[in-house]
C-alpha cells in the first residue's frame, strides 16, 4: 500500500504460496487474501493493480473453472513443443516478425502445445486462456464471464500470440499462432492500454490493468533509457526500457512491451540467485560468509570459472544442460576460490544478457540491480567489475509490488504519464573493470555437458 503522490510505503503483508513449476492458481488467490489481511486491508485502498509472474499458463473451462494445475514460466517440460512450434512455421523469423520473440519453454504458446501434446482431454476443455495477473484481477472484480478477462501489453507480449508492435488500442491476437499452439481457438484476455480502467472491485477501488513482473519492475524503479535492470532472484533478468521495439532472430533477447506503452527488450536466465544458494551450501556457510570469501579470492578466481547451469537454461537455451567448473587446480581447490567463480559465473552469465540487450541498440549507461542477491558486497563489487558499469542498488524491497502501486496510482490519476516516485537510499557501486574473467567464462560455458 503506497501514498498515491509521493509513492511512500504506507502498510504491508506478505504471504507464501506453493514452490515448484506448475501451481494451482487457487493458491495465489488464498495468498493474495493472506497478504490484503496483512496488509490491513483494502478499506481505504482507492486503486488496486496486480503485478504477476509472466507466462504462466492458466486454462480455463466453459464455467471459468480451472482447467489443470497452471504451467510457471519456469517449467521447461516444453522446450520439444518450443522446437516444432518454430519448425512448424518456417523457422525463428517468421515468429520474430509475428510477435518479437522466437518460443523456448518459457512462453505461453508453447505451454499450450504441451498441453495439446501430452493431455489432449484438458486442452479440448479449454475456453479461455490467461496469464496470473489476469486471473487474480479478474478474481478481484468478482466478475464470472471470460468475456471480462483483460490483460495489458507488457503480459501479453510474453505470450507467443501478441506483437508488442501492435498499435495501442487495437489489442489483436495472432489467434492462427494460438491454434498452432493450443489446436483450436480459446477466449484470450482483452489487451487494456497502460493507465486503462480494467473494473472495479466489489467495494468500489478502481482496478487496474496491472502487468508483468518484469514490466512492474522496470516501473517500480522509475527505469529509464540508458538504464538496464539486472534483478537476480530465483531467475536472473536484464531488461531495457526503449522506445521502439526490438526483434533478435537468435532467440536471446524477447523484444517483449513495457508497462508504459514502450518497450522491454528482455533476456531472463534460469540460474540467478540459486547458483549461491548452491555455492553456500556446498561450502558451509551463509550468505554472507559466502560474499566474505568470495572477495578474499583474487579477481578470476586463479582461473577457476563456474558455468551455472544448474537447472538447464534458458538463455543460452539448454534446458537439459549441467553446471560445470573448469580450471581446479591444487591452488584453487579452495573455498575461498569456488565461492568467487560462483559470483563471477553467476554474474558473466547475467553479463553476456546485457550485451545482448545492447547489441539490439538500447543504450546502456547505468545497472540498476535488485533481487536478493544484490544485498550481497560482493555481488556488488564483482558485477559493477564484470560488467564494467557502475551499479545501483536501492533499499531491498518489493519493486513488483511497488510497480503494480504506481500503476494503480496513475489509472487513479487520469494522467499522461505514471506518477513521480523518487527512489530512496539508493547504494552506488563502481569499481575497475576486472580484466580478463568474461574472457576465460566465454572459452568454457560452450563446453558444459548436457545430459543424455
Amino acid at each position: 500500500m503506497c501514498d498515491a503522490e509521493s509513492g511512500a510505503l504506507v502498510r504491508s503483508g506478505h504471504a507464501p504460496h506453493p514452490e515448484g513449476t506448475e501451481v494451482h492458481p487457487d493458491a495465489w488467490w488464498d495468498a493474495l487474501q493472506q497478504a490484503i489481511a496483512a496488509a490491513g486491508g483494502l478499506d481505504d485502498v482507492e486503486a488496486v493493480a496486480v503485478g504477476g509472474q509472466q507466462h504462466g499458463m492458466v486454462c480455463l473451462d466453459a464455467a471459468g473453472e480451472v482447467v489443470r494445475p497452471a504451467l510457471l514460466w519456469n517449467d521447461t517440460r516444453s522446450a520439444q513443443a518450443a522446437l516444432d512450434l518454430i519448425s512448424e512455421l518456417g523457422g525463428p523469423q517468421p515468429w520474430v516478425d509475428a510477435v518479437g520473440l522466437v518460443p523456448v519453454a518459457s512462453f505461453t504458446v508453447t505451454k499450450l502445445r504441451w498441453l495439446r501434446d501430452h493431455e489432449p482431454e484438458n486442452a479440448a476443455r479449454v475456453a479461455a486462456v490467461c496469464l496470473p495477473h489476469d486471473w487474480l484481477t479478474w478474481k478481484l472484480s468478482a466478475s464470472t464471464d471470460l468475456d471480462a478477462l483483460v490483460t495489458d501489453r507488457g503480459d501479453a507480449s510474453g505470450t507467443g500470440y501478441w506483437s508488442p508492435a501492435t498499435p495501442p488500442g487495437s489489442g489483436e491476437y495472432r489467434r492462427d499462432l494460438l491454434e498452432l499452439g493450443l489446436g483450436h481457438d480459446a477466449v484470450l484476455p482483452r489487451v487494456l492500454g497502460p493507465a486503462e480502467v480494467a473494473g472495479r472491485l466489489p467495494g468500489g477501488a478502481v482496478l487496474g490493468p496491472g502487468t508483468g513482473d518484469n514490466a512492474a519492475a522496470a516501473l517500480g524503479l522509475g527505469a529509464v533509457a540508458g538504464d538496464v535492470v539486472l534483478s537476480i532472484g530465483t531467475s536472473g533478468v536484464a531488461c531495457a526500457v526503449a522506445d521502439q521495439p526490438v526483434r533478435d532472430v537468435s532467440g536471446a533477447v524477447a523484444g517483449f512491451a513495457d508497462a508504459t506503452g514502450r518497450f522491454l527488450p528482455l533476456v531472463a536466465t534460469l540460474n540467478a540467485a540459486r547458483v549461491l544458494d548452491a555455492a553456500a551450501r556446498m561450502l558451509g556457510v551463509d550468505h554472507a560468509g559466502l560474499s566474505d570469501l568470495a572477495l578474499v579470492a583474487p579477481a578470476g578466481a586463479g582461473g577457476l570459472a563456474l558455468v551455472p547451469y544448474l537447472e538447464g537454461e534458458r538463455t543460452p537455451n539448454k534446458p537439459d544442460a549441467t553446471g560445470a567448473i573448469h580450471g581446479l587446480r591444487l591452488e584453487t581447490a579452495n573455498p575461498s576460490y569456488l565461492a568467487r567463480a560462483a559470483v563471477e559465473g553467476m554474474l558473466c552469465g547475467l553479463a553476456d544478457a546485457v550485451d545482448a540487450v545492447r547489441a539490439l541498440g538500447a543504450p546502456v549507461e547505468r545497472i540498476i540491480m535488485v533481487g536478493g542477491a544484490a544485498r550481497s558486497r560482493a555481488v556488488r563489487e564483482i558485477a559493477s567489475a564484470v560488467l564494467g558499469l557502475p551499479v545501483s542498488v536501492p533499499q531491498p524491497g518489493e519493486y513488483v509490488a511497488r510497480g503494480a502501486a504506481r500503476q494503480a496510482a496513475w489509472v487513479l490519476s487520469g494522467d499522461a504519464e505514471p506518477p513521480e516516485w523518487p527512489l530512496a537510499d539508493v547504494v552506488d557501486t563502481q569499481v575497475d573493470p576486472t580484466p580478463g574473467v568474461r574472457e576465460r567464462y566465454a572459452s568454457v560455458r560452450d563446453l558444459t555437458a548436457v545430459r543424455p
